[in-house]
């Protein structure tokens, strides 16, 4: 499947992400925030997985910085023989660990320049899993065509309209197919972005749903990521016919000692930093 080449750059600062002119807590849209964050991932991939790429594996299944594993979990059954469509894939290591795994699998995000990485993966690892570049908004797959849909912290944070991407979910998943998605845990929103217990501190409503957003010199958004309280995730996948089914918040892994953003083994201990979404569509009629 062919893959966009990644948008024009953006100015990068020491530390190879992109640099924000300013920070709001405004309205952002479904069309400003795809464009925003597709433009910010491109830019944002080589950086990222230098620094998160040895964690995240060219083929292995990490569902959060706490360090569960869909090896341990379990949370998309038996997916030999099974076809599974992951949201959000960024390089794809999901994809291959779920395609070594015997499933047959579509890996699909937003940015191409994650994408192009993917690809140089796929030809590296010898596990070739198609790439699909589209918005977890407008899935380009058939009604009722793939039996699970992932995402490990793909796509579903940075859309404006997530109950419009959960309706897409549910329509291209068949009658009994499964979903689980990780996102950022909405208890991490009142807190300052910091990995240090000692920033334990409310600084901004739990309540408040305004957009976080990044700005360039002009005022446009270069990054958006929107917040939903467990009860909106909850209502959002319940309102899009799917069967909520579990709502996992994992610990911490004994012995893990990795920093990752707001995520660390000390922050951890005290309070969750992922939600897990894990639902399924009825399989009989009047379900979604």
């Amino acid at each position: 499947m062919s893959v966009l080449p990644p948008g024009p750059g953006l100015p990068l600062g020491s530390d190879g992400y992109p640099t924000a002119g300013g920070v709001a807590r405004r309205d952002a849209g479904v069309e400003e925030s795809a464009r925003a964050n597709r433009r910010w991932w491109d830019a944002a991939a080589p950086a990222y997985l230098a620094e998160h790429g040895a964690d995240l594996g060219d083929v292995d299944f990490l569902w959060c910085p706490e360090g569960l594993r869909e090896a341990d979990a379990h949370l998309l059954g038996d997916v030999a023989g099974r076809r599974v469509l992951e949201v959000g894939c960024g390089s794809a290591p999901c994809a291959r660990w779920l395609r070594r795994a015997g499933a047959d699998v579509v890996a699909m995000d937003l940015s191409g320049g994650m994408l192009a990485r993917a690809a140089e993966l796929n030809r590296s690892t010898g596990i070739a899993v198609p790439l699909l570049q589209a918005d977890a908004g407008a899935l380009p797959l058939a009604d009722a065509s793939v039996d699970a849909v992932c995402s490990a912290f793909g796509g579903l944070p940075f859309v404006a309209d997530v109950a419009a991407a959960l309706r897409e979910v549910a329509r291209v998943l068949r009658p009994g197919g499964r979903f689980a998605a990780s996102v950022n845990h909405p208890m991490r929103w009142p807190f300052p972005d910091s990995p240090d217990p000692a920033d334990l501190r409310i600084t901004s409503s739990y309540f408040d749903r305004t957009p976080y957003v990044e700005t360039d010199g002009a005022g446009r958004a270069v990054y958006v990521e929107h917040h939903r309280t467990v009860g909106d995730w909850v209502r959002a996948v319940v309102g899009a016919g799917l069967v909520l089914e579990d709502l996992v918040e994992p610990e911490w892994t004994p012995g893990r000692t990795e920093d990752w953003g707001q995520w660390s083994p000390e922050r951890g201990a005290l309070v969750p930093g992922t939600l897990i979404l894990v639902g399924t569509r009825p399989s009989t009629s009047g379900g979604g």
